[in-house]
């Protein structure tokens, strides 16, 4: 009897233990290996905190601040193109497209703005703003959910 339980025990571990192991393929459905999810996961916590400065710049552009918009862009918003480059890479390829356009147009929207800026017409900075805001929640939505966990 004793040797029975001692087998199924051994027999339940294994099994716990071949589940244990497939989850991770599991989670990553989407083709993306487990390297590279570590990548994009470092690179979409750059990213989100890039994107947790938008209502600072908000509040920037709504007091005709050119400076410190600018300096924004050109500071803690710097690093945003990298980031989504270092991103596009890491996805399914299914994904890729569609990142790189969506990336794409972040940057010019952010490029637009920092002109806005740079020339102090407030007309085009409030609609630049508005596409960098809507870049980045587009952009946002593109990255695995896993890279949040």
């Amino acid at each position: 009897m004793l040797k029975a339980l001692s087998r199924l025990a051994a027999f339940c571990l294994c099994l716990a233990l071949s589940f244990g192991l497939m989850a991770p393929a599991a989670s990553n459905a989407a083709g993306i290996s487990p390297n590279d999810l570590g990548v994009i996961r470092r690179q979409a916590a750059a990213f989100e905190d890039a994107k947790s400065r938008l209502p600072d710049l908000a509040r920037l552009v709504s007091e005709k601040d050119w400076v410190f918009t600018r300096n924004l862009l050109h500071g803690p918003m710097q690093e945003v193109s990298r980031e989504m480059l270092y991103i596009n890479q890491r996805l399914d390829k299914s994904d890729r497209k569609e990142a790189t356009k969506v990336a794409r147009s972040l940057k010019e929207a952010l490029a637009d703005l920092d002109e806005a800026a740079r020339l102090q017409d407030f007309s085009r900075l409030q609609k630049s703003y508005s596409a960098v805001a809507a870049g980045f929640d587009a952009y946002s939505d593109l990255i695995p959910a896993e890279a949040f966990n």
